[in-house]
């Protein structure tokens, strides 16, 4: 069954909430599909989205929600075996799919595809490529993991004949464990870098790259691959066997793109193009890690026809992604920012770029970890290093986690607190905050609407309690 535009399809889709499936639901529904959704965790962004869009959500995954029976069911990654929906769903044979196999055949097909993959980078570089696309007026397509500030919303069809997707490596369904991305097709592919993660499902480093080796099989010898110079571990994939010519970027050496004269805190620099002057970028975002996604965008803006010096003027008003060193809110001239960072190169390279901004103001880092390779413990080790940049840590432990937090923050001395509960931190960021200092608070979910109840408890206004 392919979902054309104006069909009458009823779509039910299993973990809605999510912000790659609740993408899907806002493509089906432009396509004027009736969709509804299930899903035990409902919070903004993503729900207000979906909310707007008319789109029924429904709290938990009960066999009832599939009742009237839609005319399939698009099941989301984190749904397993023993779910109630999906059991009522297999026992009753109504027709199923996952989110990337439906994204592959109703939404890119026939379209030219630019996919971001990596450990890191990848909602922001696919967020600055779909702004330079539509800054030049190409009106693309897109479904990004995050809410970009130029677009106010994390996908829509766009026109033909672009389409950039955020390609993640995490695998597709319980009944389909390929990664995500190996649905994609891109005929532009950009690989920011490559480490281990999702210890959930991959044993190691050798299990990831053979599934972008995968990727990398299905991109067309008229396409393009773009990487970072000096990443070890995609150099590695690439010697695998690649097909498709390969454009590599960097801050020196012989490099296709690179960025010269760059501020300290990466708010400015010049993008070099084949030895090339094409512009000096000055933006809002800070940090190298955001000079190498710029660098990767506008390689494949390039690519899809856009002239290097277009894609400067268009990341120049690039208004950044929600949760992505976003300002929550400034109270009592203390900031507090939102990050999605949950991986230790990720907090590392996020509070990197606040310390350059911020000079010797004093930087409280408020983490969760939360993510399944977090809960694990596997990058327990490898946490305090990467917090070494703030003056004060502090890092909420569930009862659920399984390893020692205390001891993996033991290296960073009286910096660093654990505690058990989110009222706490609240209570003891406030307690210590004055003006001048800023608040990162790290974590991939909702952390207990933690960023408004520490604007509150800084502001005294004792609306947390």
């Amino acid at each position: 069954m392919r979902c054309s535009r104006g069909g009458n399809v009823h779509l039910h889709i299993l973990g809605i909430c999510g912000t790659f499936m609740g993408g899907i639901a806002l493509l089906a529904r432009a396509h004027g599909h009736r969709v509804t959704g299930s899903d035990a965790n409902v919070y903004p962004p993503m729900s207000t989205q979906l909310a707007a869009a008319g789109i029924d959500l429904m709290e938990g995954y009960h066999a009832e929600h599939l009742r009237p029976a839609p005319d399939v069911v698009v099941v989301g990654n984190a749904l397993s075996r023993g779910n109630p929906a999906v059991e009522s769903m297999l026992d009753t044979g109504l027709p199923y799919t996952s989110g990337p196999q439906w994204l592959a055949e109703h939404i890119l097909r026939d379209r030219w595809v630019l996919a971001v993959a990596g450990t890191h980078g990848k909602t922001s570089t696919s967020s600055m490529l779909a702004w330079i696309l539509e800054h030049a007026g190409l009106r693309p397509g897109f479904l990004i993991g995050g809410v970009p500030g130029n677009f106010g919303i994390s996908a829509r069809v766009g026109d033909a004949p672009f389409f950039v997707v955020e390609a993640d490596e995490y695998d597709t369904a319980f009944f389909d464990k390929r990664s995500k991305f190996v649905h994609y097709h891109p005929r532009t592919l950009v690989m920011n870098n490559l480490e281990f993660d999702h210890a959930d499902i991959f044993d190691d480093l050798a299990q990831i790259q053979r599934q972008f080796h995968h990727l990398i099989r299905t991109v067309p010898g008229n396409g393009r691959i773009i990487v970072p110079a000096g990443d070890a571990a995609l150099d590695e994939v690439l010697a695998m066997g690649c097909w498709t010519p390969v454009e590599r970027l960097g801050e020196a050496g012989d490099t296709v793109w690179r960025a010269a004269e760059v501020e300290t805190d990466g708010s400015g620099f010049d993008v070099i193009c084949e030895g090339r002057r094409t512009g000096r970028l000055e933006w809002g975002l800070t940090g190298r890690h955001n000079v190498m996604n710029a660098l990767a965008a506008l390689a494949a803006a390039r690519h899809a026809g856009v002239p290097p010096r277009v894609g400067v003027e268009a990341l120049a008003a690039f208004a950044g992604i929600k949760r992505r060193m976003e300002l929550s809110g400034e109270v009592a001239g203390v900031r507090v920012y939102d990050d999605f960072a949950h991986h230790p190169t990720a907090i590392e390279t996020t509070l990197a770029g606040l310390r350059a901004k911020v000079g010797d103001a004093r930087i409280f880092a408020v983490l969760e970890p939360r993510s399944n390779t977090m809960r694990l413990g596997v990058h327990a080790d490898r946490l305090a290093a990467s917090l070494a940049a703030a003056d004060r840590v502090m890092m909420y432990v569930p009862p659920s986690l399984d390893w020692d937090g205390e001891a993996a923050l033991r290296p960073l001395g009286t910096r660093a607190v654990v505690l058990d509960d989110v009222e706490g931190i609240v209570t003891a960021v406030a307690a210590e905050a004055r003006a001048g200092d800023h608040v990162l608070v790290m974590s991939n979910g909702g952390f207990g609407n933690i960023h408004r109840r520490l604007l509150d408890a800084i502001g005294g206004d004792g609306s947390h309690e």
